[in-house]
């Protein structure tokens, strides 16, 4: 099943839109703890990687912890996808922007989609969080900014 999936979005990647009219990036959601491989967490960052640079979307992670939540955005920052503007909002801290390397998003997103369910409850604290932490990709238009 993982190989149909990675199979209709490389198709999805040759056309400009799937069958049924939908955008390539609008099924990249997950959520975290996943129950994916490593290699497919690999393949999902670098499919959405390719959608940041080609398309007006952004990448969003929203870590739940108690009483607090975090949201981490990524927009390419130039046409070839080699540096990309980071938002990161803090419920306490408000927003900080800068620029990074594709290396650092890619490995950034890698760590954040690898967690595992015992290491998201120890960021969180002995209880559970608000909610679970997600990855999406959205058109740019549709992010939250300062």
């Amino acid at each position: 099943m993982a190989s149909e999936q990675r199979s209709k979005r490389g198709a999805a990647h040759q056309a400009t839109s799937t069958p049924d009219g939908q955008a390539p990036w609008a099924d990249l959601e997950v959520t975290v703890p996943t129950d994916r491989d490593h290699a497919s967490v690999v393949a999902l960052v670098e499919c959405a990687l390719v959608e940041l640079t080609h398309e007006a979307v952004g990448a969003v992670f929203v870590a739940h912890q108690i009483g607090r939540s975090t949201r981490t955005q990524y927009v390419a920052a130039d046409d070839v996808g080699e540096q990309f503007q980071k938002r990161h909002f803090d419920d306490r801290m408000g927003w900080h922007e800068t620029t990074i390397p594709r290396r650092a998003v890619r490995d950034e997103l890698i760590t954040q989609l690898s967690r595992s369910a015992s290491t998201a409850a120890e960021r969180s604290g002995e209880g559970a969080a608000s909610g679970p932490d997600i990855f999406v990709v959205k058109p740019v238009r549709e992010l939250r900014t300062p």
